[in-house]
């Protein structure tokens, strides 16, 4: 069976650069908005993702006034880490906040061609803050050696 992490072991994974899958309540009727999303942590902080004003799902944030976030590993042994919990700040991105979050996900050369080549297009982006509230976690790593050292 697979294990939970431990706080430090689930807040170093969130802290990797992963792309996250978003989900926020939607309309009635419809099911929840689930989106890849580029975000930060760091260890015993809030969740930041950027985004831009006026998308369905920012107007869906705005109006739950919280959302989740999941991430995972699946080379190597799966794991994964979702969280959740309510927005407690937001705020129009700077070009050097936009490029730093580039930078996470992007080899260097290529984070400063992309926010310049998105200014036009994304230069409003928002930040949205949310705290983390519920955690869930999965770590098939003893699985996976388990597995490893039978054969």
């Amino acid at each position: 069976m697979a294990r939970k992490m431990t706080k430090e072991e689930r807040e170093a994974f969130l802290a990797e650069p992963r792309v996250g899958v978003l989900s926020v309540a939607a309309e009635p009727g419809r099911a929840p908005l689930t989106t890849p999303i580029w975000y930060r942590y760091e260890p015993g902080g809030d969740v930041l993702v950027m985004t831009s004003p006026g998308l369905r799902k920012t107007r869906l944030i705005e109006a739950a006034g919280r959302f989740a976030l999941c991430v995972q590993q699946q080379d190597g042994a799966y794991k994964y880490v979702s969280v959740e919990g309510p927005v407690v700040d937001s705020w129009p991105m700077t070009k050097a906040e936009r490029q730093a979050m580039a930078a996470r996900y992007l080899p260097p050369e290529a984070s400063a061609a992309y926010t310049d080549a998105m200014d036009d297009a994304h230069g409003n982006n928002i930040a949205i803050v949310m705290r983390p509230e519920r955690w869930n976690t999965s770590d098939f790593s003893d699985v996976a050696e388990r597995l490893a050292t039978s054969r």
